[in-house]
């Protein structure tokens, strides 16, 4: 006989995939993306280079809107046309825009607008570092996640392996869900900065974030969660998508990496602010929960006002035709009015971008492709350091080793207070030592203690016995050296890089690429973590070590310096001065050009 429990036991397995086919008819909804556009976007990649056909397919699926092909192939015939003329006025203008940039001030208003907008990451932050520790609360694993809190209790009285008593794939979809409708949120957003600028598509982000926020802290049943973890998600990928580009414009070249790191650090605050109330929310049982999910309310209330007061980039102002807006903001945020080489390539862009009708399909363009794949690659090796297994199962990694539930929310928060910290630093030494010294130095330092973890619990912890006290303090301090090093190095700049490195005409398209291929990967860790660490045990920290291996050779051969460089001047300056991705930069051409090269 066919019951609801049969039907429930069923599903169960394919919930994830499920979601994920709903998101995807979200995304068709709002952004009319279709399966020819992907054919089309697929097509033109077949005559790629192999090593760059993976990810330049994934990017476009990810942004691709369904216009016709012979409608791109024109307009990205003129747009190869403006960038060239760009291109030829760029070498002349670079040092006159550098002397502008050596007079433009750190102006109040420029710290008030990227302070009110940095809030995006305070609920990022928070939205990240509050799972964790809700997760791991009895009082809301008794009203959702039944048979997570009785193998919990079975672990208690040594029924239950150590390593697998939080492996769930609903309760690893409370977390990974918000991930995957940041991805649909990213795409939607790409289109709403470039049509309507950047300063809607954050006040949307506050919208979104005050109607999740609310529908969290009332749920009653697992549904009404996740729902309310999607349209947070939504609000995320929007802020992912507007904050980071609005810093990057908004800032003068020479301070630009410690203005857009404003950012992220705000993001670790937030972590922090979501692990101390998570602290407190414990121990008010059974609804603690509630408060942890409800605070954010508070922080969106303030993105909001925030987002009524900020002013729109220049860049944004001139790419949607409202130039003289653009020259008054741009002296306005500079403290001078000598700006007039820095709103021409300003011009020069906006005239190049409004030429492409169809930012997604010019990141197929030859010239395009280095930074789509560096990217690319950063957010993937972002998320496969592992920090955010630290960041959202940090809770129920220390009660795996052996922490009780107070002592383990206690610890988190430590972590949370050096990962702030830490970012301070990369504030400090980002456009003093550069990007590429901080990377590679943090990629030998995430190795050493990620490897060190791992023997440490290969060789400890068993399936039904704890870690002795000195040990699992051990690893906790080496926990917070692998946090060091990534909140100054890979977690400062993956919003950072993408935000800086494309051309003004697929830079909106080009950021949500990247971001969607940062909510893919995110999705992954947190949705198989718990899994992971069931069957692979310690081997878990010794596959994330492995990839920092990666990681740092790529940072020493394929990543260029971007430090000190005009946002619309890495093309010269950066792109056609690398060993590698020079080779790309040469005479430009359609990607539908290569489908007659053999």
């Amino acid at each position: 006989m066919i019951t609801i429990d049969l039907v429930q036991k069923v599903l169960q397995p394919s919930l994830a995939w499920v979601y994920l086919f709903f998101l995807v008819s979200v995304t068709k909804y709002f952004c009319d993306l279709g399966f020819p556009a992907l054919l089309a976007g697929l097509h033109c990649n077949t005559y790629s280079s192999t090593w760059f056909s993976l990810p330049s397919s994934i990017a476009i699926f990810l942004g691709r809107w369904n216009i016709s092909i012979q409608q791109k192939a024109a307009t990205m015939a003129e747009a190869a046309i403006s960038q060239a003329e760009a291109s030829a006025t760029a070498a002349t203008d670079s040092a006159a825009v550098a002397a502008v940039d050596d007079d433009a001030k750190f102006t109040f208003y420029i710290a008030i607008c990227s302070t009110l907008a940095a809030t995006g990451g305070l609920l990022f932050g928070y939205d990240i570092g509050i799972s964790g520790g809700v997760t791991a609360m009895d009082g809301f694993l008794e009203k959702f996640f039944h048979r997570v809190h009785r193998r919990q209790q079975a672990v208690k009285e040594d029924q239950e392996d150590n390593y697998c008593r939080y492996d769930d794939q609903e309760l690893q979809l409370f977390t990974s869900s918000l991930y995957l409708a940041c991805l649909v949120g990213s795409i939607v957003g790409s289109r709403t900065c470039s049509k309507y600028g950047r300063k809607l598509a954050i006040q949307l982000a506050s919208i979104f974030y005050l109607v999740g926020a609310a529908t969290n802290a009332s749920a009653y049943d697992l549904s009404m969660l996740i729902l309310g973890r999607i349209l947070v998600g939504m609000g995320d990928g929007f802020v992912l998508q507007a904050v980071p580009l609005f810093l990057s414009e908004l800032a003068p070249a020479k301070i630009r990496g410690s203005l857009n790191i404003l950012f992220q650090l705000n993001v670790t605050v937030g972590i922090l602010i979501a692990k101390t109330v998570n602290y407190f929310a414990a121990q008010i049982y059974p609804w603690g929960w509630r408060l942890s999910l409800g605070l954010a309310e508070a922080l969106a209330i303030v993105l909001f006002l925030g987002s009524l007061v900020i002013t729109e980039t220049p860049t944004s102002l001139v790419e949607r035709g409202h130039h003289q807006r653009g020259l008054a903001v741009l002296e306005k945020i500079r403290g001078t009015s000598n700006v007039r080489c820095e709103y021409k390539q300003i011009i020069l862009a906006g005239e190049a971008s409004r030429q492409v009708k169809d930012p997604y399909r010019s990141l197929l363009s030859r010239s395009c492709r280095p930074p789509l794949a560096v990217a690319v690659a950063v957010q993937i090796f972002t998320q496969f350091t592992g920090i955010n297994v630290i960041m959202f199962y940090a809770p129920l990694l220390f009660e795996t080793i052996g922490f009780k539930t107070s002592a383990s929310l206690l610890s988190t928060v430590i972590v949370g207070g050096i990962n702030a910290i830490a970012t301070v630093v990369s504030i400090a030494l980002v456009d003093r030592a550069g990007r590429r010294v901080l990377l590679m130095e943090a990629s030998v330092q995430m190795f050493v203690t990620q490897a060190a973890i791992g023997g440490i619990l290969a060789a400890k912890l068993t399936a039904s016995s704890s870690l002795e006290t000195g040990t699992a303090v051990a690893v906790v301090v080496l926990i917070c050296l692998y946090v060091m090093s990534f909140a100054w190095s890979w977690g400062a700049f993956c919003c950072l890089i993408p935000s800086e490195i494309f051309p003004l005409e697929s830079r909106t398209a080009g950021i949500s690429c990247s971001m969607g291929i940062n909510m893919i990967c995110t999705f992954i860790i947190a949705q198989a973590f718990l899994s992971m660490l069931c069957r692979m045990r310690a081997g878990t920290f010794f596959f994330f070590a492995g990839w920092t291996v990666v990681m740092g050779l790529f940072v020493l051969f394929l990543l260029p310096e971007t430090n000190g460089v005009p946002i619309d001047d890495m093309s010269e300056r950066v792109w056609k001065q690398h060993w590698f991705w020079k080779s790309f930069m040469d005479d430009d051409q359609d990607p539908e050009a290569g489908n007659h090269e053999k």
